[in-house]
């Protein structure tokens, strides 16, 4: 295990935060400890999640994993945060002590819970689409192109946006 890394996101707390006004929102409880998970995402064009953040009572494990969830989940669209495995999330800290095992499965579950709201909304009308929304021009990377030289000049760096 990663323990610098892990410190560090305790520490942090990258992304703990309740969102105001969320696109949609995913609650898991889990009786086995009494942690409980909630995350927030803001959904874009192209179902991208612009923002998302958690909040949790869990300990050091459940806001460090809540973290590494957020790191792995912002940017990506709605159905690829969805895809985001156990062990995708045990990678970031190189393992998990084995009593600790859990907490990955716990933090994606309500990841899992607040993309079904979204999709939920979605479905129902309550919000719009975004899945086919095209993304928008600020939201994508910007392309770096040298600029033709006609008179002889060191060529100029020109930055177009899509």
């Amino acid at each position: 295990m990663d323990f610098p890394k892990f410190q560090r996101l305790v520490e942090e707390r990258s992304g703990f935060r309740t969102m105001e006004n969320p696109t949609a929102s995913g609650e898991y409880f889990s009786d086995s400890c009494g942690d409980m998970y909630n995350f927030f995402l803001k959904v874009g064009p192209g179902a991208v999640i612009e923002d998302i953040s958690y909040f949790t009572t869990g300990c050091g494990f459940g806001t460090a994993t809540c973290s590494l969830v957020v790191e792995l989940a912002k940017g990506k669209t709605i159905d690829e945060a969805a895809a985001i495995t156990t062990a995708q999330v045990e990678a970031q800290l190189d393992g998990y002590p084995e009593k600790k095992k859990d907490y990955p499965e716990r933090a994606l579950e309500a990841l899992h819970v607040a993309i079904g709201d979204y999709r939920g909304k979605v479905a129902s009308g309550a919000v719009a689409d975004y899945a086919v929304m095209p993304r928008s021009p600020a939201s994508e990377a910007p392309v770096q192109t040298p600029a033709p030289s006609s008179n002889g000049e060191k060529n100029k760096l020109v930055i177009n946006l899509r």
